[in-house]
């Protein structure tokens, strides 16, 4: 199960996450849109409109980037581990 070249897949994976969080903060602060109007005499009257597709956009890529953070950490395993018993060695049953 020591396969080295699994862990230059987690690394990929892991410069690929670092890249796809800022973008999805970038979408989620485009989503969010804050307006005031001033009003004489009274306070400004504050609104916030929601971008669906901006959020949708954001939320996306943070699942991608949670579903490759996983990947990321199989693979370092893999990349590690170490076989228990002997290539020709029968299991136990």
């Amino acid at each position: 199960m020591h396969q080295p070249r699994r862990a230059l897949i987690a690394v990929g994976e892991v410069v690929l996450i670092a890249l796809l969080v800022p973008f999805a903060v970038w979408c989620w602060n485009r989503g969010v849109v804050h307006y005031s109007y001033p009003l004489p005499d009274h306070p400004p009257l504050e609104s916030t409109r929601f971008k669906g597709n901006w959020i949708g956009a954001s939320v996306g890529l943070v699942t991608i980037a949670g579903v490759l953070l996983l990947d990321a950490v199989r693979q370092t395993v893999l990349a590690v581990r170490t076989r228990g018993r002997e290539q020709g060695e029968e299991p136990d049953v």
